[in-house]
């Protein structure tokens, strides 16, 4: 590299070893900037796209096969319904029917680009695919487009011009040790959610890069309170979270007594972590028939390959199991949409999946498996269309714009601070996020506790970050976002005094229909709260809201 320190400038190209120009520049590397970036070259734009790993194995999508909220039409209306009641009277009818038909548009696409759907009766069954391949199909598509990929590049801030339009973005690659600029008509932030590097699968890439970059570049976020998205693992390799192979287990404590748990015909939703709280908790799929077996091996087998390489039978065997927070990966905080596009609240930049806030869709509970898969699909179309229609009218004004790198935090030297630890910063993060009893479920003391915690934190972030290798840039810059993804996480849940899904206050322990309503958030030392109205739709309001 050609220096050890970054420095804020007007011409933030001048110190880069690589420097590009394109119409769209997707960072992310999942689903949801493949297809962003599809969707945008397809649209006559020139695309880059920068990722943190490799585009084909990046995020929890490639590590495993994926179900997919692939519905007929004849069957929306009753799935619409579902999904939103699911989203406890925060989720958006319009947006849920929007994502039902795109994803049912697009999933034809894959066999075009040569992946190979089971058949039933004849036909191809797209209800799930297997992620490795999946991504390997649409990687090959976008080379085939002429998309210029960048491996193990992190982007690390965005760059705006004059008047605040966001026109691309900055960061470092580490195999070729050296910094790049990309200067870009239009940006779309598909960089994954935060779980606070828990080991989730595949998601220790998700650590809120984008939520950092779109609150200093001036963007807002949305539903962070709703981001206590744990989810089950075996305890033996505490990273293979898949919940389905749970649904035929019968759960025990230490000494084998039965822990229950299950009311009105089905498990309560607050079991598995009330049980952990007062000690081990033991699984066995003693439920599963052999046809239910040979289905969730073959779906799931992820799930099972701990258990195997450890020689545990989990059909006849007890083994331990925790809960492991997947943050707003499988929640639903994000960046804050504001029009049909998936444009965010500054000109020139989109997000989409989960880097997204997923409210209209999910409401204010978790996504995960079918419909995270079909908004990523969905919103990774909108967001690359929008960026590619707003890139194009500028294109012959977009190459010559002064402009500004808008990175503040672990970053550059702060004159006269001391270097801060990243790794203890991380480790003080996680000390307030991952426990059941600060996160899963919330008081709003202990939540004023942690905040203190998190703001001093912020303050060390404030300080000298170390630079001396690309490693310890991208590390200082990891342990920034992840304390500004807690401080907003919290301050949010805060605010929000209602048990609602995903936000669970013991001190308030009822939903209140007073606050059924958004939460809009953004600001860096001083961290503000903005309710936002949930769009009033009569047909559906009645027949689905409790």
């Amino acid at each position: 590299m050609a220096a050890t320190t970054w420095d804020m400038g007007f011409a933030p190209e001048d110190d880069c070893d690589l420097t590009l120009s394109t119409d769209v520049l997707v960072i992310g590397g999942g689903p949801a900037a493949a297809w962003a970036a599809w969707s945008a070259a397809t649209s006559g734009a020139k695309v880059v796209v920068v990722d943190k790993g490799y585009l084909g194995s990046s995020g929890a999508a490639a590590a495993s096969g994926n179900g997919v909220l692939t519905v007929p039409p004849a069957e929306r209306p009753e799935v619409l319904i579902q999904r939103y009641r699911q989203g406890n009277g925060l989720g958006n009818p319009r947006w849920i029917e929007r994502v039902l038909e795109c994803t049912w548009q697009s999933m034809p696409l894959l066999d075009e680009w040569g992946y190979k759907f089971p058949r039933e009766n004849g036909e191809p069954a797209r209800k799930s695919f297997y992620g490795p391949e999946y991504m390997r199909v649409i990687r090959r598509r976008l080379l085939a487009l002429g998309v210029r990929i960048l491996d193990q590049s992190p982007a690390l801030e965005l760059l705006v011009d004059r008047d605040g339009v966001v026109a691309g973005a900055r960061g470092l690659q580490r195999q070729e040790n050296r910094r790049y600029s990309v200067r870009a008509g239009a940006v779309v932030l598909a960089t994954g959610g935060c779980s606070f590097l828990s080991n989730a699968l595949g998601c220790n890439v998700n650590t809120g890069d984008a939520s950092l970059m779109a609150v200093e570049a001036g963007a807002e976020l949305s539903s962070m309170e709703f981001s206590a998205q744990y989810a089950i693992s075996s305890a033996v390799n505490a990273t293979a979270t898949r919940g389905v192979p749970y649904a035929w287990a019968t759960y025990t404590d230490a000494d084998g007594n039965d822990l229950g748990g299950i009311e009105g015909g089905r498990r309560r939703d607050d079991f598995l972590a009330t049980a952990l709280l007062k000690g081990p908790v033991f699984a066995r799929l003693d439920k599963a028939t052999p046809d239910i077996r040979a289905v969730i091996e073959k779906s799931h087998f992820i799930a099972f390959l701990p258990l195997r390489k450890a020689g545990i039978d989990p059909y006849t065997q007890r083994f331990p199991v925790t809960l492991v927070l997947e943050g707003t990966v499988r929640g639903v905080g994000g960046v804050r949409l504001t029009s049909d596009d998936c444009a965010a609240s500054v000109p020139g930049l989109y997000a989409a999946g989960d880097a997204a806030t997923r409210e209209f869709l999910a409401g204010a509970a978790s996504g995960g498996g079918g419909p995270n898969a079909a908004w990523a699909i969905s919103s990774g179309r909108w967001a690359g269309a929008g960026a590619a229609r707003f890139a194009l009218a500028l294109r012959s004004d977009a190459s010559d714009r002064p402009l500004r790198a808008t990175g503040q935090v672990g970053l550059r030297p702060a004159e006269g601070k001391q270097k801060f630890d990243s790794d203890a910063i991380i480790k003080g993060v996680q000390d307030e996020l991952f426990p059941l009893d600060k996160n899963y479920f919330r008081t709003g003391v202990g939540l004023i506790t942690s905040l203190q915690k998190l703001d001093s934190l912020w303050r060390e972030v404030r300080c000298t970050p170390r630079v001396d290798d690309p490693r310890s840039i991208e590390r200082s810059r990891t342990a920034a976002a992840l304390v500004a993804a807690g401080r907003w996480t919290y301050r949010a849940g805060l605010e929000r005094r209602e048990t609602r899904s995903l936000n669970r206050r013991t001190d308030f322990p009822h939903t209140d229909p007073a606050q059924r309503h958004y939460q809009v958030t953004g600001g860096l030392d001083e961290i503000w709260i903005r309710r936002e109205p949930v769009e009033n739709i009569p047909d559906y309001s009645h027949s689905a809201v409790a």
